[in-house]
């Protein structure tokens, strides 16, 4: 049998349970040999699976509703769910302990412009009672050249997924503020998904098998356990930052709950979404998950 070939869309601390599931050991656990792939700058994770290069993925619902949105009728199938709320974070340049989300208002905020990270970062300041309109978004593209854009000098916060922030916090190069995610009710945020060919393969059980003791590990075990386990992928970040970055997924509940993606948390991430303005209508979720 061929080894089960994995990509994550975007490599952050924050699909660590994804990443375990290879990493870690546990698919071999299940008889199945597996490679992982990491992004590119750029690269569309999706083609990749189109091009059958790649075998299961991560990704988002929100990625289907697009895909049906456009017209697109073959879309991969979500299978399983990593994370239950966002783990965007936000960094300022001092520290600010009374931060809310009212402090934005009149600020330059270097907002990652990716579909679901914009449109959950405006029902965030929506839910916690702010406006992003009242906030200057600037737009500077992938996230290394956000980071590079703030390290010199440019706005006044900037909008990063987790693993980056607490490296420049433990620079001193900027100061987490807030958690995008804090506070909101669970919603399906993050993913695994697969096309209709995998689904119906018998690997399709041994994986989610394999999946759903990776996300047990991921969320029970010490945030310094899981950091040493991982931190061959993560070059770039002191082990410290790696650390912490699981620690407050953990924190944030980000990983509770088992591999099945919930409908309740599915209706939870679709409201959010329509809120946002991000889709134009509901989908069901038998078109989009693996029940």
């Amino acid at each position: 049998m061929l080894p089960l070939r994995l990509m994550p869309t975007r490599h952050s601390p924050f699909y660590a349970p994804f990443l375990a599931v290879h990493t870690a050991g546990f698919l071999p656990g299940e008889g199945i040999e597996s490679t992982l792939r990491l992004p590119a700058e750029g690269e569309s994770t999706a083609a990749v699976l189109r091009r059958a290069e790649v075998d299961v993925i991560q990704s988002a619902v929100s990625a289907a509703w697009t895909a049906i949105e456009k017209g697109v009728a073959d879309f991969p199938i979500h299978i399983a769910q990593i994370n239950r709320c966002d783990g965007f974070v936000i960094v300022g340049r001092e520290a600010e302990p009374d931060f809310s989300w009212q402090s934005l208002a009149g600020k330059t905020l270097i907002a990652d412009h990716g579909h679901q990270p914009l449109a959950l970062l405006r029902w965030a300041a929506h839910q916690n009672g702010s406006d992003l309109a009242r906030a200057n978004l600037l737009h500077l593209g992938s996230a290394p050249a956000m980071e590079a854009a703030f390290r010199t000098g440019q706005g006044d916060y900037i909008h990063l997924q987790g693993g980056i922030p607490q490296q420049m916090e433990l620079e001193g190069a900027g100061h987490i503020v807030a958690y995008v995610g804090q506070g909101l009710t669970p919603l399906a945020f993050s993913s695994v998904a697969a096309p209709r060919a995998f689904v119906e393969s018998e690997r399709l059980q041994q994986f989610l098998r394999a999946f759903a003791k990776a996300k047990a590990w991921a969320r029970e075990s010490p945030s310094g356990d899981i950091a040493r386990a991982l931190t061959s992928l993560f070059p770039a970040l002191h082990i410290d930052a790696l650390t912490a970055a699981i620690a407050a997924c953990q924190n944030l509940g980000c990983w509770n709950g088992g591999a099945a993606i919930p409908r309740a948390d599915y209706h939870e991430a679709e409201r959010a979404f329509l809120g946002a303005h991000a889709i134009q209508s509901a989908h069901a979720y038998e078109e989009v998950c693996h029940a």
